[in-house]
């Protein structure tokens, strides 16, 4: 066949590809760890500092213990009375909570990376409406508290202050009754009657976490502002705000949120009551009664102080595109030795091929260390730099390796707008592909291929 040799020469650029995807893939194994380190790295600062904070709160809480005398049979088989022991708690959430608090970002370093950690200094008023304690036989009401649960209490900064209808309560470790459902605080009140009167509590705190806060709307009618200077945050959880803005002084945001638009009462509800016997809930009008559930999870208004894009993300998004960077390069080394009859050996094809590769290890390390655009135009300069100096020896002119060298040039700052632009990365890139197949398309329009494969032959 006439068009045997451009065949085979095709089959090795195509082998060529192949076998360079081996270094890409190394080097994306390469970012993958250098990620899972980081994820190290932030469980370290969790452990040594505090976690991700989730605050749920405050809540009126109300002990009680039941002694019954009960017939049932012993071992054999005969008639005894015996006295049955049950103790719980009735659960109590706000009627309104009011949330508003300024989130300070902070880092922390472990070597290499940066875990981004923050200090919430909050002020959260609750309005309880009366709660009426039902009435059983055996039961005996314990002094109740208000307790605040959050993820890690090794995040008070200080000591809080609380007040309850203005006058100061102490508080103190631990959530009581709730141990096995939160950590926390919690501050004594006065001994119940036959019920707890309406009630104001006013707490004020600093609480350090890392990465994220959530806030519980746990109130009947439940308003939440955040105000922050970071500039990316990450919204999550089961609820976004109804209003934010963001500029570049930071962002403030709000929540407000119904109890019912909310699952966090009844997802504490399947968590209160008594503390020995399975799971039964019982559900007053004003507050909530029930076994001991398991650890269940409530919802929560989220923000994350997270780089929505950072060094590792746009490192592997640019690795991505190795592969792209290659069959470009070997399409024009091709044309080249095509249609101005330039041999160029296979092993010239394969060290451009690795010099392309390198760019994103380069990226990668560079990165660590400097601003991304910094590494990206030192890495990118490099590469363009070697790939000139050395297609000017392959090409026979410094005038094609510069013509070369500009190619790369626009690849390379096309690549850093696809990087930068997160929303329309595919878009641009689908536009770059067609552009660069329609160009290949416009110059090889009028090559008469079985010639060319004749003249090779």
């Amino acid at each position: 066949m006439k068009s045997l040799k451009l065949l085979l020469r095709f089959l090795t650029v195509g082998g060529l590809v192949l076998l360079l995807l081996i270094p890409l893939l190394m080097i994306r194994g390469v970012i993958q760890d250098r990620e899972r380190y980081r994820a190290m790295a932030e469980v370290r600062v969790s452990q040594s500092m505090a976690g991700a904070q989730q605050v749920v709160g405050p809540l009126r809480v109300v002990p009680w213990r039941e002694e019954r005398l009960v017939n049932a049979l012993n071992e054999d088989g005969k008639p005894e009375v015996r006295r049955d022991v049950k103790e719980g708690y009735l659960l109590q959430s706000p009627a309104t909570l009011a949330v508003d608090g300024h989130l300070q970002p902070g880092e922390r370093r472990i070597g290499l990376y940066t875990v981004n950690v923050y200090e919430w200094k909050a002020a959260m008023k609750a309005g309880f409406a009366p709660l009426q304690l039902p009435q059983a036989d055996g039961r005996i009401y314990g002094q109740p508290y208000v307790v605040v649960g959050m993820a890690d209490v090794r995040g008070l900064v200080g000591t809080p202050s609380l007040l309850v209808d203005g006058v100061p309560r102490t508080l103190a470790a631990g959530t009581g009754a709730m141990a096995s459902r939160m950590e926390g605080v919690h501050a004594l009140l006065d001994a119940p009657g036959g019920a707890l009167p309406a009630s104001n509590v006013h707490l004020e705190m600093a609480l350090a976490g890392t990465q994220t806060l959530g806030i519980a709307p746990i109130a009947d009618s439940n308003d939440i502002a955040i105000r922050s200077s970071w500039r990316q945050p990450l919204f999550g959880g089961r609820f976004l705000p109804n209003a934010k803005t963001l500029d570049q002084s930071g962002f403030t945001a709000r929540w407000q949120v119904s109890s019912l638009a909310s699952a966090a009462q009844s997802q504490l509800e399947s968590a209160s009551g008594t503390l020995t016997q399975a799971p039964s809930l019982r559900v007053s009008p004003e507050g909530f009664e029930g076994d001991a559930g398991g650890d269940t999870a409530i919802d929560s208004a989220v923000v994350s102080l997270v780089d929505t894009v950072d060094v590792y993300t746009q490192v592997d998004r640019a690795s991505k595109y190795g592969i792209l960077f290659v069959v470009l390069t070997f399409v024009g080394f091709a044309l080249f030795e095509l249609i101005k009859r330039l041999p160029i050996h296979p092993l010239q094809y394969l060290l451009v091929g690795l010099a392309l590769a390198v760019f994103f290890l380069l990226l990668l390390s560079l990165s660590e260390h400097i601003a991304f655009w910094q590494a990206y135009l030192v890495s990118a300069a490099a590469c363009i730099g070697l790939q000139f100096l050395y297609l000017s020896g392959v090409l026979k002119s410094w005038l094609r390796a510069a013509g070369f060298a500009t190619l790369l040039t626009a690849l390379y700052g096309v690549l850093y707008l696809l990087l930068k632009s997160e929303n329309n990365a595919l878009l641009m890139g689908s536009l770059l592909l067609f552009g660069i197949l329609a160009a290949i398309m416009w110059v090889t329009r009028k090559v008469d291929w079985y010639a060319l494969g004749t003249e090779l032959r």
